[in-house]
């Protein structure tokens, strides 16, 4: 019996979610929100598996999860030929999916007033859409 593999994570672990896609052949699909791992760590142009990724417009960890490093992961994933999707959603910064009242709460503390449900909801419907085509 096989078992197919899938990997998520937030923050640190969307990016190593990624690496995850580079570095261990046995991983079937990837979903990250809002992280790139560093090429030191794992080059997503060399990605076995296919990642989906989700990043906010507004995110302004810089190389990390921002709109410039959303967009290199892009290039990098096109050359590594495996299926991807990178999603950015306007309007929404840092570690937009977490509406627990302590995200919430924290995101405000930092400026950071992204009240956006349709937006996670669509981020949940995309994670759910390319789990359920790769994994089953």
């Amino acid at each position: 019996m096989t078992h197919e593999v899938g990997v998520t994570g937030y923050c640190m672990g969307g990016a190593l979610s990624i690496a995850s896609s580079v570095l261990i052949p046995e991983v079937d699909a990837v979903v990250a929100f809002y992280g790139v791992p560093s090429s030191e760590l794992a080059d997503p142009a060399k990605a076995k598996a296919p990642v989906q990724a989700h990043f906010g417009e507004l995110d302004n960890f810089v190389g990390f999860s921002d709109v410039t490093a959303a967009k290199a992961l892009e290039e990098k994933l096109k050359l590594s030929g495996v299926p991807y999707e990178v999603h950015i959603y306007p309007g929404n910064a840092h570690a937009f999916m977490n509406r627990s009242p302590e995200g919430v709460q924290r995101r405000k503390s930092m400026g950071m007033p992204d009240e956006d449900d349709a937006a996670v909801e669509l981020a949940w419907s995309r994670f759910q859409s390319w789990m359920t085509h790769y994994l089953s």
